[in-house]
């Protein structure tokens, strides 16, 4: 289990931006561990909006700090942020990856990736009173409420993924891969899996692609349209 709690080059818990947003949870009085990985779970779903556009293939970007210090993030440095933040408190984490069908996403992005299917979906698993419990905190609340979808609540006892269907029952969220678990974050797989997926998006095009994008302004975009 010692494994699961140490920092690495990713969950970089010893970075100084990360050892400062601790600090406000080392002010309160948790009762238990799993109140406080409720706690850390709101703040990385909330305070750091989901983008999926600021993707590349540089590793620093998929670091816990890098992730902080952006304010923006997609699902695989969130969860390492929201797994580095565990582990600073003694709580086990591990990187889980999958592949999703995402049927609710802009159709810029959609035209993009010339897919539905996004690979390489990130979540963290929390070792939390004997039990590895899954933890999504992709999705920010600002932007469920935009597309309709009530965000992803954690109780620290169940699996907390994404929905199959939004406010509407129209499906949202469909798991079709699971790559398993991981101790660190697999650099090389992730490249790897997403330059398979995407051949058409080599690292100099999807720069030109992604930059000065927001999927949140995008939805936004294309709800008033309709």
């Amino acid at each position: 289990m010692q494994k699961y709690l140490q920092t690495t080059a990713f969950f970089d818990y010893n970075h100084p931006n990360i050892e400062q947003f601790a600090r406000q949870f080392e002010d309160k009085s948790y009762p238990s561990r799993k109140e406080l990985a409720i706690d850390l779970y709101y703040s990385v779903r909330d305070r750091i909006a989901y983008n999926p556009y600021v993707f590349t293939f540089d590793p620093k970007t998929l670091t816990a700090s890098h992730c902080l210090a952006s304010k923006e993030s997609y699902c695989i440095p969130k969860a390492v942020l929201l797994g580095a933040l565990a582990r600073r408190f003694g709580i086990p984490s591990r990187l889980g990856l999958s592949d999703v069908r995402n049927h609710l996403s802009s159709q810029k992005l959609l035209d993009i990736l010339r897919s539905n299917v996004f690979v390489m979906h990130g979540y963290i698993e929390l070792y939390i009173d004997s039990n590895w419990v899954k933890a999504t905190p992709a999705f920010d609340a600002n932007l469920c409420d935009k597309i309709g979808v009530e965000p992803l609540s954690f109780d620290g006892e169940k699996d907390s993924l994404f929905q199959e269907f939004n406010g509407q029952g129209e499906r949202h969220m469909e798991y079709i891969k699971e790559h398993g678990t991981f101790v660190d974050v697999p650099m090389e797989f992730i490249a790897t899996s997403v330059s398979e997926a995407y051949p058409h998006l080599t690292s100099e095009s999807m720069q030109q692609a992604y930059h000065g994008h927001s999927l949140q302004d995008e939805i936004q975009a294309e709800l008033a349209g309709s």
